[in-house]
């Protein structure tokens, strides 16, 4: 086993450390302190997609990443007859700052990126830290298992003209160690069983987020959505697969909870 193969391991666990170090204490203090950080972390990504879908654009990255931010921060802040409006609105208009081949991309993955940012904020302040605390813990069960069992394991990949180093191994890895975070957290949550279920379904969404956004880079010919984050690449890079969940979380709150 080559040493190259481990190469970016360390200072993925290095950044890994301050993440979660960082997150931990925001998800502690709540209110508006993990607003505010998740506003800056969704003005940041995107800040990042603007700059995949139109390099040239500098300053409308930096201006629609400060107004996503603040929207986001609103967002959180007001009844939703107003945040709601608010919260899409910097997407919306920015879609007209692009141009024509990006708008439709920009405005799909910026929608994503704020209402799954909307939906941290509200998990955490409605729901409460056990809940945010679960959600984060299957993607990053998911995540690392996945990492680990694809290094080790290796195989068949699982989707090779988008994400080429996602193999079956580390996705199936990825799901198993998602049904242990669940049932951990089956009776915290009253759920029972369907904390096993709810939790794989989770990873799976965890690791569509993850797909998405190799698509979107392998689309607009980068590697890293950023080096914002050393071993990591971008904020959009290590957050795609929370995107993804609680892009699904809320779809569940809102169609089935």
């Amino acid at each position: 086993m080559s040493a190259g193969r481990w190469s970016d391991l360390m200072p993925r666990l290095l950044s890994a450390v301050v993440m979660l170090v960082v997150g931990a204490v925001e998800i502690w203090l709540g209110g508006i302190w993990f607003a505010v950080l998740i506003a800056a972390a969704c003005g940041g990504m995107i800040w990042e997609l603007v700059r995949m879908l139109a390099p040239e654009k500098t300053g409308q990255a930096l201006q629609l990443g400060a107004m996503s931010a603040i929207a986001v921060l609103g967002a959180t802040l007001l009844p939703p007859v107003w945040g709601m409006p608010l919260l899409v609105s910097p997407i919306l208009g920015g879609m007209f700052q692009l141009p024509v081949a990006a708008r439709l991309r920009f405005g799909l993955f910026g929608l994503w990126i704020v209402c799954a940012g909307f939906t941290f904020v509200w998990l955490r302040n409605e729901m409460g830290a056990a809940w945010l605390l679960w959600l984060i813990g299957v993607v990053v069960a998911t995540d690392v298992a996945g990492y680990f069992a694809g290094k080790m394991i290796g195989g068949p990949k699982l989707w090779p003209r988008v994400s080429p180093k996602k193999t079956w191994s580390g996705s199936s890895a990825g799901w198993i160690a998602a049904a242990v975070v669940g049932a951990f957290f089956s009776e915290a949550s009253g759920l029972g069983m369907g904390a096993i279920v709810l939790s794989v379904v989770m990873s799976m969404a965890s690791q569509a987020g993850d797909i998405a956004e190799s698509a979107l880079k392998r689309k607009t010919g980068v590697k890293d959505s950023s080096a914002l984050i050393p071993g990591h690449g971008g904020l959009f890079d290590r957050f795609d697969g929370m995107l993804g969940a609680a892009a699904a979380f809320l779809i569940f709150v809102t169609f089935l909870g």
